[in-house]
């Protein structure tokens, strides 16, 4: 507070007294009356002095005393105001003293100028008249002059003091002015904040009774709009929030540029700059953060004229953003508490439908499908690294050009995601310059979210969501990816290890080979749905005796070297068992017995030639045609074992074909 203001609240309660015997205009006259300068007021008049000495200058320079003198004014410490300087030299020089002297007994004094260093105002006379306040206890200031010598009389010195009185009006006059605008000022900041706070409170009521986010962000938009019809008005969004309005946009982080929102956006604070374009005039943009108590959420952006900036209510403004930005974080919160719930829902149904299936095949055609419904997506593609090809493979996908499709383990998106073991979110591909993707050019797509799979705390793939439409995807949608992910992740695991179950279930410790009841199960399945196929049994030759002279280790590593020989000599659909013992089994679907005796001589020949220590197999072979009288496994199993037996009895390390009379 000024000490006008101080001054203003001293006289308060004579104000009030006066009010109570004294119509309006008469209470406010009287109260200037009574108005007086203290000496709390001495140190700031200095302006009121420079201002009132040029309204005396200008009322009294026609009179013959002001034409035929130099006048100067000193404030109360002597310090130099306005006027003639040289007069002012005379007192801060050897006429000092007088001055001291006329402050000291507030009267007037004079004296006969004779230093030689002054030779214009030399046998003139050095006139000093103190200003004193209205109560005349206080000098002002100190109203000097000189005069010629032949005018100092007593009619001269009184003029000068009428002059000096009449300067005492005029700085009076000029105190109560800037004493009434400081009144007035005060209460216009006071209609102002007044102003400020309806306004304001109006606004805050009408936010906080939302809790729809949209909502929110149009009332500011719109607020500010009708207190500043003429501002260009924008709010750049992060990228977690779409909105329909027009003056709502994205904020795009540029590596390049000082960009005012997102400086402010960044740093969290207002931010004011010049902006000059091409047609325009002098223009100011300013970026102001909204946010609240857990972060910022986007920055408006301001542009107008540079005269426009000056009327520009800025702390009203921030008041605005800064109430719409709470607001708005509280229906954030209430939406984010909503979209919780949502996505517990849909975990639990996600995860009740995965689990109603432990075939990998229909757990991924399935999550396929449901994500596409929950991101509204375009397009979804699994990828599962392929430890035989040491590639990408495509497990899953709405695009049937990429269906089966293997990429290296290093390339597009999924590349990325399986290799980084993180996350990617991707706004436009268009603005892409790194990585290159079949996915996203096949698909025309240009929003991405991707996020690997894991299984067992192992990456073993990669999903990928896509959109046409360029900031499609939200970072909720972002982070729900990942959670359902893990889930997913989850119900895969399930099925693989039911898959790996059921290999062992169905398979040979020792060799690695089908068991019995496997092999029998898929000969009875070919029989019913085929037309032909063929059986051979393959014996490894005097086994036991291999048993006797190297061990039973040694033998167990003999067996092995000939199952790895029988199924690399097979084709990829033909089915490998450990039929018994050392006793192999192999069954060829489609394929006759002459084929399945081309199939056993390669079988044999290797083994012969492949095995160390060496030994030899003989095999039996018999077939079923869909012609046959009778048709079973049984019967298949029965004559190729006949044949394997008149192979053994024919010495050994032949091949027998079934004989058709038994």
């Amino acid at each position: 507070m000024s000490e006008h203001q101080q001054d203003f609240s001293r006289h308060q309660s004579l104000f009030q007294t006066n009010i109570e015997v004294a119509s309006p205009s008469e209470s406010s006259e009287l109260w200037l009356k009574e108005m007086d300068i203290s000496p709390y007021d001495l140190p700031y008049v200095h302006e009121a002095l420079q201002q009132s000495f040029e309204d005396w200058r200008k009322e009294t320079g026609s009179l013959p005393l002001s034409k035929h003198s130099s006048w100067v004014i000193v404030d109360h410490e002597g310090a130099y105001t306005s006027g003639e300087e040289a007069v002012y030299s005379l007192l801060d020089g050897p006429h000092a003293k007088l001055l001291q002297h006329c402050l000291l007994s507030h009267e007037l004094v004079y004296d006969v100028i004779e230093h030689a260093d002054y030779p214009l105002f030399k046998g003139q006379v050095l006139c000093v008249v103190p200003i004193l306040s209205r109560s005349g206890q206080l000098v002002i200031s100190v109203l000097a002059c000189v005069i010629p010598r032949h005018i100092s009389d007593s009619s001269g010195l009184d003029a000068i003091e009428a002059t000096a009185l009449h300067y005492h009006s005029c700085f009076f006059r000029r105190y109560e002015y800037i004493f009434v605008s400081d009144v007035m000022k005060i209460q216009k900041n006071a209609e102002r904040e007044a102003s400020r706070r309806s306004i304001l409170f109006q606004i805050m009521q009408r936010m906080h009774d939302q809790i729809d986010v949209d909502t929110v962000l149009t009332e500011v938009l719109d607020s500010i709009a009708v207190l500043y019809p003429s501002i260009k008005l924008s709010l750049f969004m992060s990228q977690d929030h779409q909105h329909s309005n027009p003056k709502v946009r994205p904020l795009i982080f540029h590596p390049w540029g000082e960009d005012i929102c997102v400086r402010a956006f960044m740093d969290g604070r207002l931010m004011i700059q010049d902006c000059k374009e091409a047609g325009e005039e002098d223009m100011v943009e300013i970026g102001i953060p909204l946010g609240g108590k857990q972060g910022i959420y986007g920055v408006f952006h301001l542009k107008m004229t540079r005269d426009l900036k000056e009327d520009l209510d800025l702390q009203l403004i921030t008041m605005v953003i800064d109430t719409a930005g709470n607001a708005f974080e509280n229906a954030k919160l209430y939406e984010q508490s909503n979209l919780l719930i949502h996505e517990l829902r849909l975990i639990n149904e996600l995860t009740q439908r995965l689990n109603q299936s432990l075939q990998l095949a229909d757990i991924y055609q399935f999550a396929n499908e449901e994500l596409l419904n929950i991101f509204n997506a375009d397009f979804c593609c699994f990828l599962q690294y392929n430890e035989e090809c040491n590639m990408l493979e495509v497990v899953s996908c709405n695009e049937p050009s990429l269906s089966k499709d293997m990429f290296n383990a290093s390339y597009g998106f999924g590349g990325l995601v399986f290799e980084k073991k993180e996350p990617v979110i991707l706004s436009d591909y268009h603005l892409n310059t790194k990585v290159s993707s079949k996915l996203m050019e096949v698909t025309g797509s240009q929003s991405l979210i991707a996020t690997p799979l894991t299984v067992n705390g192992k990456v073993i793939g990669a999903i990928l969501l896509t959109h046409r439409s360029p900031h499609f995807f939200s970072y909720d949608n972002y982070r729900l990816l990942q959670t359902l992910s893990s889930h997913i992740g989850l119900s895969v695991s399930n099925a693989l290890l039911h898959a790996e179950l059921r290999r062992m279930a169905n398979r040979d410790m020792l060799t690695d080979m089908y068991a019995r009841h496997y092999l029998d199960e898929a000969i009875q399945e070919y029989q019913t749905n085929d037309f032909c196929g063929s059986l051979i049994v393959v014996d490894i030759d005097q086994f036991k005796q291999v048993n006797d002279t190297y061990g039973h280790q040694k033998g167990d590593k003999i067996l092995k070297q000939v199952s790895e020989i029988v199924k690399t000599s097979i084709r990829k659909q033909d089915i490998p068992a450990r039929w018994g013992g050392e006793e192999l089994a192999v069954y060829l679907p489609q394929m006759g017995v002459h084929q399945a005796m081309k199939v056993a001589e390669v079988i044999r020949s290797r083994v012969a030639q492949e095995t160390n220590p060496g030994v030899t197999v003989s095999s039996g072979i018999a077939e079923w045609c869909i012609v046959d009288d009778k048709i079973s496994v049984d019967s298949l199993f029965y004559r190729a074992d006949m044949a394997l037996y008149r192979a053994k009895n024919s010495g050994r390390n032949q091949i027998q074909i079934e004989d058709i009379n038994e």
